[in-house]
């Protein structure tokens, strides 16, 4: 008989051996160990939900959540994903990368990224994997903010304490210095008869209207009286210091006012002509504009007594627990009471909220803390 060498069967063997492995690896696609792409698998690309093309993040708002729509696949193998960000375009330069993210509930899958530098543009993708068949990658840019920087508004007129010719002299002030990290500003306006600010005879918040802003005095001020004003400004997350107060006299003697005019913000009914008179006539009279059934309309009618008001220094009282309760502007407001600058308090809803009689009143409700006193807001803002 014929011997046939070990050596000569090696490569016979090898062959079947490699044959046997491949038509293991194709018939069973969930093996971790499949080899390439399978034939006929489509993967997705994963729809990039947060942050979206051009978000901007304050700093305020890291650790950044990268959110995306999970991916769809006509296989069978389960799905993870990969997850980058970048400080270029092409990658090169990645900051954060995370793999085999399992992918979430809810047809949705984030990671949380370590915090970013500030003040800088990143990019950002996300691909489907199945250990054999990948998706497209799907990308956006973000960027996150400097640090917040807004100064001062600075005081244009009167200043110097020139004596103005009406006693409802127009105060203007150029726009505040910021960044891009600052959003649209109001500026708040206060007018006082001492340097310290204690006695407020007129205060508002006026909504920036260009490189200069301007707020006039809805009442007439004392005549022939030193008075002091000052600005700041705002975007309801970061605000300004002070200006440095300036200084005015009103006019010596009489000398007509002009009439009240339409005003910033809408004007309630034919109320106006009340502002000066009893102050239970107003509220009525405003009161029959909205003819309030809970706690939200109430609010429309407070925060416009507060702006009938605010030329004799009526705001709004913030209140952040307990019931009628309304969010607007930044803060948590009492839906039924106004404020003064010495805290004292006025409720002008009876029985507010959904059940309640929701009428019109007058009534001195004594005093809180001066901290909880803002300046009448333009009830025309959302």
């Amino acid at each position: 008989m014929k011997r046939i060498s070990a050596a000569a069967l090696l490569p016979a063997v090898l062959s079947f051996a490699l044959a046997g492995c491949e038509a293991q690896k194709s018939s069973n696609p969930l093996s971790p160990s499949v080899a390439g792409p399978i034939a006929g698998v489509e993967i997705s690309a994963p729809k990039l939900v947060e942050p979206g093309q051009g978000f901007k993040y304050k700093e305020s708002q890291q650790p950044i959540r990268l959110v995306i729509e999970n991916a769809s696949t006509t296989g069978v193998r389960p799905i993870t994903y990969m997850f980058e960000v970048a400080s270029d375009a092409n990658f090169t330069s990645k900051v954060f990368a995370r793999s085999n993210v399992p992918g979430g509930d809810g047809g949705r899958t984030s990671v949380q990224v370590d915090r970013l530098d500030i003040g800088r543009a990143y990019y950002w993708r996300a691909r489907a994997d199945d250990g054999a068949n990948s998706s497209q990658f799907a990308s956006a840019q973000f960027e996150v903010l400097p640090k917040p920087l807004l100064t001062a508004p600075g005081l244009v007129s009167p200043i110097n304490n020139e004596r103005v010719g009406s006693k409802r002299p127009t105060l203007t002030v150029s726009a505040s210095d910021r960044n891009a990290a600052i959003g649209n500003l109001d500026y708040e306006f206060q007018v006082a008869t001492d340097q310290a600010f204690g006695q407020l005879v007129s205060a508002a918040i006026i909504g920036e209207q260009g490189r200069q802003t301007s707020f006039t005095p809805p009442g007439d001020l004392a005549t022939d009286r030193q008075h002091f004003w000052r600005v700041r400004s705002s975007d309801g997350e970061t605000t300004s210091p002070w200006a440095a107060a300036q200084t005015f006299r009103t006019p010596v003697g009489t000398i007509p006012s002009p009439g009240p005019g339409p005003g910033p913000g809408p004007s309630p009914g034919n109320c106006d002509a009340l502002v000066n008179g009893d102050r239970q006539l107003l509220v009525e009279c405003i009161h029959a504009t909205i003819n309030p059934r809970n706690e939200v309309e109430a609010f429309e009618v407070t925060k416009r007594v507060a702006w009938a008001l605010r030329g004799q220094g009526g705001g709004l009282l913030i209140k952040n627990g307990g019931e009628n309760i309304v969010s607007w502007q930044g803060y948590s407001f009492s839906a039924s009471r106004v404020c003064f600058p010495d805290g004292h308090i006025y409720k002008v809803i009876t029985d507010a909220g959904p059940g309640g009689a929701n009428g019109p009143g007058w009534s001195d409700n004594e005093f809180v803390d001066r901290s909880l006193y803002v300046p009448a807001i333009d009830p025309s803002r959302p």
